[in-house]
């Protein structure tokens, strides 16, 4: 028996699918199935599933030699998505489909043994690519992290012997329908300061590094900060989505508008965070992309690990060079860190002695590293709450009231830039504070007294631009200057 057959397909690079043509030839001679074009392992491995699964389905493996190669043979190719374009192309190959079944479509699945399309992870980038080159995508019937997109038709195939009756099915895509969280800043008893320093970074898009002793609410008060963010929009939607569709995580619940929280521990090596492996899968950083990245315990993070994080927090993007080339991952997030000020974590903390010596003190504050504490735009303390508060359950402001404000800050900054016609620049956004002669002279003096950086300089204009967008002033005042300078790093930045 001979035949062949070219078959579309798709491998990922990074958050991007190419597009990969499966190419079957059927010759004859002495029995032999091979795969080649800079395939992996796992690719090797679809010799064994496509025969079991092609005989528990009913067809039949060809007698001869059956050679596969997926084109280009320059990109390497990873995973098990190759296994249902490569059956397909086999039993189009030898007419036990008609051809045309594989023609405008791209192809892409894991068989069982039994003959059973399994979801593999990337399917929306898969679908991007089926877009941009006409085609359909056939997957299997119940994908996962997958959305609807315009223009592009979506088909599913659940077992392989339904092509010998019916042919493909419909797709079930997840539906939009954003879940209320769990959580509530309302929970919350005392800490007013605290929340409103979030509100602020929230509107803003502002760093911020929470400081204090233990059981003083750090970490509840993080854990929160999603519920004042204002749900993903469809772009936001699709690009999260993307990234967690191929690093083969859950997405339901950015399909339902809710923005991504990281929370990875400290003991986080370098490839989790930032994004590695082989084939090379994003990180935590990326993970996080239009959500919040919290570092709690940020000093116990190595220092190494801590410093990987300056440059992609400042660009959006995080690139890793590898010997196949470059590969980059959108890291467009908000960073929240907690710490200890201290080993023993009660440096400065009015009720319990601090037990560790002065110097271990400052090496211990010292891990985090001063060009990460200056990139981050808000420093506060955090104190453990009065018993009678919590007993008492004096939550205080809620997460509505909180996005309330959250979403009138951005909605009030928006109108103002497209007024003004003023960008994000350094230069846009000094002259967008349009600070007067005085309050100029003021915020001068308190950048020389405090010993201020070019980039500390102009991140305290950017927290002061932002409080006063929340009380809607198109001028930021003096005492927005002040509220600003309060949320940067003193000298020893622990509890006072």
């Amino acid at each position: 028996m001979q035949g062949r057959c070219t078959v579309a397909s798709a491998a990922l690079v990074g958050v991007e699918a190419i597009r990969v043509e499966v190419e079957v030839v059927i010759s004859t001679g002495l029995t032999a199935f091979s795969i080649v074009g800079m395939v992996d392992a796992a690719v090797q491995e679809s010799r064994e599933r496509v025969r079991a699964a092609l005989k528990q389905s009913g067809f039949s493996m060809p007698d001869g030699r059956i050679v596969v190669n997926l084109a280009p043979s320059s990109l390497r190719k990873s995973g098990s998505g190759f296994d249902l374009p490569i059956a397909l192309g086999i039993l189009a190959a030898t007419r036990q489909i008609d051809p045309s079944l594989v023609e405008g479509r791209m192809f892409v699945g894991e068989l069982s043994l039994a003959g059973r399309v399994r979801s593999v992870a990337g399917l929306l980038a898969y679908a991007l690519c089926a877009r941009s080159h006409g085609l359909d995508l056939v997957c299997t019937d119940e994908p996962s992290g997958l959305m609807s997109i315009d223009g592009l038709n979506m088909q599913g195939l659940s077992r392989l012997e339904k092509l010998r009756t019916s042919g493909f099915e419909a797709v079930c895509l997840e539906t939009r329908m954003q879940e209320p969280c769990e959580f509530d800043y309302a929970d919350v008893s005392g800490n007013e300061v605290a929340k409103r320093a979030l509100q602020i970074a929230v509107a803003g898009r502002h760093g911020l590094l929470m400081m204090g002793p233990p059981g003083s609410g750090k970490t509840m008060l993080a854990s929160r900060i999603p519920t004042i963010m204002p749900p993903l929009e469809e772009d936001e939607m699709l690009q999260c989505t993307l990234i967690h569709s191929v690093a083969g995580l859950d997405a339901s619940s950015l399909l339902k508008g809710n923005r991504p929280f990281r929370a990875p521990h400290h003991s986080a090596t370098p490839p989790s965070l930032m994004g590695g492996g082989s084939p090379i899968r994003p990180g935590e950083i990326s993970l996080a992309h239009e959500g919040v990245l919290f570092l709690d315990e940020l000093a116990e993070f190595k220092p190494s690990v801590l410093q990987q994080i300056r440059q992609p927090y400042e660009e959006g993007v995080v690139r890793i060079a590898r010997a196949e080339g470059l590969v980059s991952f959108p890291a467009r997030f908000m960073l929240v860190a907690a710490t200890n000020p201290c080993p023993c974590g009660y440096f400065g903390d009015p009720v319990h002695e601090c037990t560790c010596p002065p110097m271990k003190v400052q090496a211990y504050q010292a891990r985090i590293g001063g060009p990460l504490m200056d990139r981050i735009d808000m420093h506060i303390d955090i104190r453990r709450v009065d018993p009678n508060t919590v007993i008492e359950a004096q939550g205080g402001t809620s997460s509505a009231q909180l996005l309330e404000g959250v979403l009138r800050a951005r909605e009030f900054a928006s109108w103002r830039r497209a007024r003004e016609h003023v960008g994000e620049s350094s230069n846009e956004l000094i002259r967008s504070c349009a600070l007067s002669a005085a309050d100029e002279d003021f915020f001068k003096t308190a950048a020389k007294q405090n010993d201020m950086s070019g980039r500390a300089i102009v991140r305290t204009l950017s927290v002061a631009r932002t409080i006063a967008d929340m009380e809607e002033e198109g001028q930021v005042s003096r005492g927005h200057l002040c509220e600003a300078l309060g949320f940067r790093p003193r000298s020893g930045f622990g509890v006072s």
